[in-house]
């Protein structure tokens, strides 16, 4: 099925469904002076839809705020407004955050679940522990899912991560319409799990593999990710609340992870906006955003005298340093990394003990200490392809003496 390009206006997929009346007989109900008449209900429908603000809305129909947000969630209505956030607006989300789900918090404020996390952030507020999952939560995941809308339109409308999406899917037994056939729900969660915390394709891959599941090819996972709606975008206008926080960001040098992954934008989206608010070189940090420390000029002429003559992990931690943190500076420094460590005749024998025992490619890389990435293409070099097989720990020594 084609994933389906949401319009930015939109709010929901589908109407949470109706809690189903108790089978009693109906009595007459009492006559209220207060009650909302069809005439009001309409003109609140029409303002709301105006993009008024609540407290507007009120004073126009003659009723008080909070009556107005109740019929406003009673009707179901929810909208992505443009309106600057007032005092009373601040108030109520500092009061709510973290303690109440997000779209329950924007349908009260006639916001969308990106606009009210953009106005948390400003506000330097923090998130509790995941509030317990609506109906109306469950409606749009079930739909969503079901029509195979990308995975990063239903985290930002409904507001919650990647990780929250997976996790209430297995829970809820669906699975997503453009699900890869071979991919298992525990490697999917994963995969995206590590994809939502910044790691590239290719420390993904290779995570999977050390972790037990199928190795897989960097091309081959991409279009998986891709097809399930990781980063994908969908045209939304940007907000002053979003603009004020990539202003924030690129004055205080901080990471843009958690504005791609709450906003639910992806980093080129991110730069465009920067280069349209011209925004380059105003980091606060020389490295941009790299929250480590800045690299001196001593440590750079020792990456480059020592870098691929000694394995790179060990060199990282001689520095201080993360693996991470060497290797991206190596490659804005033009370096090119020449270490691999020779395969020694009898791992080579190993090899083909193990693809004629049965043994899994993570099992012989755990058992040589490689990389079941390197292992994996150095097997392929020689005429192993050793494809999906059950796990089981060997030891070099065990597999040399099978023979």
């Amino acid at each position: 099925m084609k994933p389906l390009d949401l319009d930015a206006d939109i709010v929901e997929l589908v109407p949470a469904p109706r809690q189903a009346l108790p089978a009693t007989p109906l009595r007459e109900m009492a006559y209220r002076a207060d009650a909302w008449t069809p005439e009001e209900s309409e003109r609140l429908r029409v303002l709301f839809l105006d993009d008024m603000a609540i407290g507007e809305i009120a004073l126009a129909i003659g009723r008080g705020r909070a009556a107005v947000a109740e019929r406003i969630a009673m009707l179901g209505l929810r909208r992505n407004s443009a309106r600057t956030w007032t005092e009373l607006d601040d108030t109520e989300l500092t009061q709510r955050y973290g303690g109440e789900p997000t779209a329950g918090i924007a349908s009260d404020l006639g916001r969308s679940c990106s606009a009210v996390y953009a106005r948390a952030r400003l506000l330097d507020l923090t998130e509790g522990n995941p509030a317990e999952w609506t109906p109306w939560e469950d409606a749009q995941l079930i739909e969503g899912y079901r029509r195979g809308v990308p995975l990063a339109q239903i985290a930002t409308l409904i507001g919650r991560p990647f990780g929250g999406l997976s996790s209430r899917a297995g829970a809820l037994g669906i699975v997503h319409a453009n699900h890869p056939p071979d991919w298992s729900e525990a490697e999917t969660a994963r995969a995206l799990a590590l994809a939502e915390v910044g790691h590239r394709y290719t420390a993904i891959v290779a995570m999977l593999a050390q972790q037990g599941f199928p190795a897989r090819t960097v091309r081959g996972f991409g279009l998986a990710i891709r097809k399930l709606g990781y980063g994908r975008g969908w045209g939304r206008s940007w907000t002053p609340e979003e603009d004020a926080l990539l202003r924030k960001a690129y004055t205080e040098g901080a990471s843009l992870t958690p504005l791609r992954r709450q906003l639910g934008r992806t980093a080129g989206s991110l730069r465009h906006r920067a280069d349209y608010l011209q925004l380059r070189g105003l980091h606060a940090n020389r490295n941009g955003w790299r929250i480590g420390p800045d690299w001196t000029e001593a440590e750079e002429a020792r990456l480059r005298a020592d870098y691929g003559r000694i394995p790179t992990r060990r060199l990282a931690a001689s520095m201080g340093r993360t693996k991470a943190a060497l290797t991206s500076r190596a490659n804005s420094l033009g370096l090119v990394h020449g270490y691999i460590r020779p395969f020694s005749d009898d791992e080579t024998r190993a090899l083909g003990i193990a693809f004629r025992t049965g043994v899994s490619i993570a099992d012989l890389a755990a058992a040589l200490n490689r990389k079941a990435m390197s292992l994996s293409k150095y097997a392929t070099q020689h005429g192993y392809r050793f494809g999906r097989r059950p796990r089981r720990a060997v030891t070099l020594e065990a597999l040399l003496a099978s023979e």
